[in-house]
């Protein structure tokens, strides 16, 4: 969508970059374009979130409740939910999840801000409108949705201790390993 300078908290207007170049930096390791993904090839998809997945992987980021997800997004979600395969998803993913499995229980924590400590809580309604089920849950946590094999951690949706959001991320990895029969 745009690039943001996060010493400023602001869009740099002057600067692009292409999401998978960035990823290859991040991951520091061979990555593959989304559209070669296939669940015959894997145990489990996870979606790490961030920002960057309500404003690339999906257009949540403008048009909440109303948002479209990435064509490739949307084809992996639906194939690993069809395989009966895990999909973990911590941050702002579960709504990818929300939009495109219908009926699915997903959690980005706390359904009220809590003065502060859940910024990003409006995002349950938002959910709920996408005829998904909101299980509240803390930062430290994972859900697990047994029927549809998904789950998810509220990570950075929660201002708290890098600590606490490990926590939950490792819970939401350990759990879909678990399912994997891991």
């Amino acid at each position: 969508m745009h690039v943001v300078d996060h010493t400023k908290g602001q869009p740099s207007e002057s600067e692009t970059r292409n999401v998978l170049t960035e990823s290859a930096r991040i991951a520091r390791g061979k990555i593959t374009n989304l559209a070669r993904l296939s669940a015959a090839n894997h145990d489990a998809a996870i979606f790490p979130g961030g920002f960057g997945a309500a404003k690339n992987l999906s257009t949540f980021a403008v048009d909440g409740k109303d948002c479209k997800v990435h064509e490739d997004v949307e084809r992996v979600l639906k194939e690993f939910h069809k395989a009966g395969k895990p999909i973990g998803l911590c941050c702002i993913a579960p709504v990818l999840a929300a939009r495109v499995l219908r009926g699915v229980e997903v959690t980005v924590g706390h359904e009220q801000e809590e003065g502060g400590k859940w910024p990003y809580a409006g995002t349950a309604e938002a959910i709920k409108a996408l005829g998904a089920k909101h299980c509240v849950k803390g930062v430290s946590e994972a859900h697990v949705d047994q029927k549809n094999k998904v789950v998810t951690t509220p990570a950075f949706m929660c201002e708290t201790e890098l600590h606490h959001i490990h926590d939950g991320i490792g819970a939401m990895v350990k759990k879909v390993l678990e399912l994997c029969g891991k």
